[in-house]
């Protein structure tokens, strides 16, 4: 499997990273897996972008110096701080109709990741989280969160790990989700330091390639 590491020189050109990624794997029909520290930024999801209060929460980022973007993964807004660790999976030979399989394999992957440097992770999340779903781990508040996109050639799973800034991150994003009218609890942000884990984000990001790497 190819691994890709560190991240671009913009956030666009981050993007493309990714997009490439995943072209080169349709091509050579390899899965191949990236896990990076995006750029400081707070990535909205098509949902947020349809919301009356839009820009009101693209603003409010703003003005806490996260660029807004949008994304076409996932669900509600995510903060990035330039140490959150992100993933993405690419598997062109996997089965695109088994969504559901897909995410407890990414989630128990992502279960013995975290277990391996020190953090017991359990799939849920607290109430009024960010970017809720039911495809996420907590421990003392949530920590990750999966996604996936599937085309007819891929299946693309993505994931965020917090790994030490829950604080800014539910600093930024309570203005963010009080503009979009989402409710929004600044103290269900965790991080694998708050959950006694380490503090360091490529220790948790080789974690993360090793479980990736080999079978379950």
């Amino acid at each position: 499997m190819r691994v890709l590491r560190g991240r671009a020189e913009t956030i666009a050109a981050d993007r493309e990273r990714t997009d490439e990624m995943v072209e080169s794997a349709v091509e050579t029909g390899d899965p191949a897996l990236r896990v990076w520290t995006p750029h400081r930024q707070v990535a909205f999801g098509r949902r947020d972008a349809r919301m009356d209060g839009y820009d009101a929460a693209t603003a409010a980022a703003e003005r806490r110096d996260f660029p807004a973007v949008e994304r076409e993964v996932g669900g509600r807004a995510v903060a990035y701080t330039g140490s959150t660790l992100a993933f993405v999976h690419a598997d062109p030979a996997a089965d695109r109709t088994a969504i559901q399989a897909r995410y407890v394999e990414a989630t128990d992957r992502l279960v013995r990741a975290l277990d391996s440097v020190g953090v017991d992770a359990a799939e849920g999340e607290p109430p009024d989280s960010f970017c809720p779903g039911t495809h996420s781990l907590q421990a003392t508040g949530k920590i990750a969160g999966l996604a996936q996109r599937v085309r007819r050639d891929v299946a693309v799973t993505a994931g965020v790990v917090i790994i030490s800034d829950h604080q800014p991150i539910a600093d930024v994003l309570e203005p963010v989700y009080d503009a979009l009218g989402v409710p929004f609890d600044p103290g269900s942000v965790g991080s694998v330091a708050r959950a006694g884990g380490p503090t360091d984000a490529k220790r948790v990001g080789d974690a993360v390639v090793e479980v990736f790497s080999d079978g379950l």
